[in-house]
């Protein structure tokens, strides 16, 4: 069969090379694709967002199934524009991807179930917004309604700064619409947690679970990214938190959507901080994780085709994951100057000298192929994943392939999955 790849990031190029192992894939195409997914298969130039184009090449070529990695896609309707059209397609339909396109959504949704999250107000008004930071105790999240590349959230520790991020967000466009309306909510101390779920038919089954490092820097300093690294199985997760999860938050979340007529098939990646409450719902995607998929998946034993069969099929229960019990530690490879303005076209190398570790696995993310050569293209260049039979194994050597690669402005955390981060009150 023939499977097309929707996206050209670190997380698509892992969802290619994971289905790559299937024995009933024959071809492989992604949409753009990078440097290392054309490795892989044929990278075909349509944009992620353009729902028409990556139709008509899907009907002209007979794909038999679409894999949708990026959230702007399923948030402007492509797996109900494939359905209709009568093509296999694997992610949630518009109406349940609104639990990551719209933050207020999401928030009203867990209100209104019971779903453990922070307290939370929501605006459309920028003066409103403005009284209530006034008298909000800091320090303060704000975040844009819509999707802003996963920088759309501002943790302000002082009155100018919320007033600035309201500032930027609702009058100056920083995130165009997606930040004409805002979720204003308490700040949450403890430690992360990205845990991913198949859902379909009113069941899910949880998948292996990862920690994501976010801030740009060391000792999670600087801005907000996409994501600089990650760490699976999460080292601050326990089966005591996954039964307390199922029951106070993936039930309810089901719930809540059927009584609303959503029916959601595909990935639920639900980020999460875990504090002395137990874990508190930070927001909701709907797609596999960047850079969590980089360190998730190598650990994957089963046959990923068979589990995105069983969810667009509403068979769940005929689906079983089996994973690798080591840890998988990945190391994102950013250009210099992201999350803000970085530059490309920077040649890569090393690329080679790295690949030759064992139990090394490289995913490229903003790269392409030009003259031969391997160069970057946008800001989170490369994932470098490593696994090891303990955490210190998998970081040393993910660290090792990460010196044999080099570009001009390369820059990256050096501790990722170096310590657990203690688990803190909620503050209030």
């Amino acid at each position: 069969m023939k499977v097309l790849v929707v996206g050209g990031g670190g997380r698509e190029h892992a969802l290619a090379w994971k289905l790559k192992q299937s024995p009933a894939i024959s071809r492989i195409f992604c949409a753009p694709g990078n440097a290392g997914t054309e490795e892989l298969g044929e990278n075909v130039p349509i944009r992620a967002n353009d729902l028409a184009a990556l139709l008509k090449f899907a009907k002209q070529n007979a794909i038999n199934l679409t894999v949708v990695g990026p959230d702007d896609p399923l948030a402007a309707g492509i797996v109900d524009l494939f359905e209709r059209e009568g093509l296999r397609i694997f992610g949630p339909r518009k109406s349940a991807a609104q639990l990551e396109s719209s933050k207020i959504f999401a928030k009203q949704l867990m209100q209104q179930q019971g779903i453990p999250t922070a307290a939370a107000g929501t605006f459309d008004d920028a003066d409103a917004a403005r009284r209530f930071c006034e008298t909000a105790r800091l320090p303060i999240v704000i975040k844009a309604d819509g999707l802003a590349l996963g920088k759309g959230v501002i943790i302000a520790s002082s009155r100018e700064e919320a007033l600035e991020a309201i500032e930027e967000m609702m009058t100056r466009g920083r995130f165009s619409d997606a930040g004409r309306r805002i979720v204003i909510e308490e700040f949450l101390a403890g430690s992360e947690c990205s845990v991913h779920a198949l859902i379909s038919g009113g069941r899910f089954q949880m998948l292996a679970t990862a920690r994501d490092h976010k801030r740009a820097f060391d000792g999670d300093k600087g801005p907000n990214t996409g994501g600089m690294g990650a760490i699976s199985p999460a080292d601050t997760w326990s089966d005591e938190l996954q039964s307390q999860f199922d029951r106070a938050g993936m039930r309810p979340l089901l719930a809540g959507l059927t009584s609303r007529g959503i029916d959601f098939r595909g990935l639920l990646f639900p980020g999460l901080m875990i504090n002395q409450s137990g874990p508190q719902v930070l927001e909701f995607n709907c797609r596999f994780g960047d850079p969590e998929t980089q360190a998730i998946l190598p650990r994957l034993r089963s046959d990923l085709l068979e589990l995105i069969d069983a969810t667009i099929d509403g068979e769940l229960d005929r689906a079983t994951s089996e994973w690798d019990d080591r840890v998988a530690v990945t190391v994102v490879l950013a250009s210099g100057g992201y999350p803000e303005k970085y530059e490309t076209g920077h040649e890569i190398s090393g690329l080679e000298e790295a690949a030759k570790l064992s139990n090394v696995l490289i995913f490229h993310a903003g790269t392409q192929r030009k003259n031969g050569r391997v160069v970057t293209a946008g800001g989170r260049v490369l994932a470098v994943t490593a696994l090891g039979d303990s955490t210190e194994v998998a970081r040393r050597l993910a660290y090792e392939a990460v010196e044999r690669i080099s570009f001009e402005g390369c820059h990256f955390r050096r501790d990722v999955a170096a310590s657990r981060a203690p688990i803190n009150v909620v503050s209030d």
